[in-house]
């Protein structure tokens, strides 16, 4: 699954773009600085969320929207168009 499949996936289960739970987040108290088990936590108890699907959000929140280019433009399983991952909703990304 590639890193922006799990964001759309993350869109899906939640009904909430990845900006609006990385809002949440924040209004939450957590940042850059966060560990990744109250994250885990958090979107398990409040969103049904696995740990992968967790973990690519906390990837997002402490790292921000960049990605390695080892992936972008493979045709491994973890392929995405993009170094960029898109939060804004999976309707409107301009790399589906």
């Amino acid at each position: 699954m590639s890193f922006q499949a799990y964001l759309d996936t993350i869109e899906k289960k939640t009904g909430l773009p990845p900006r609006r739970l990385l809002e949440i987040a924040h209004e939450k108290g957590f940042d850059e600085h966060a560990k990744a088990t109250p994250i885990v936590e958090w979107l398990a108890a409040d969103y049904g969320l696995g740990r992968g699907h967790a973990m690519a959000l906390y990837h997002v929140l402490t790292k921000g929207p960049q990605i390695s280019d080892k992936h972008v433009g493979t045709d491994g399983t973890h392929s995405d168009p993009s170094n960029t991952l898109w939060l804004d909703g999976a309707a409107t990304n301009p790399n589906p």
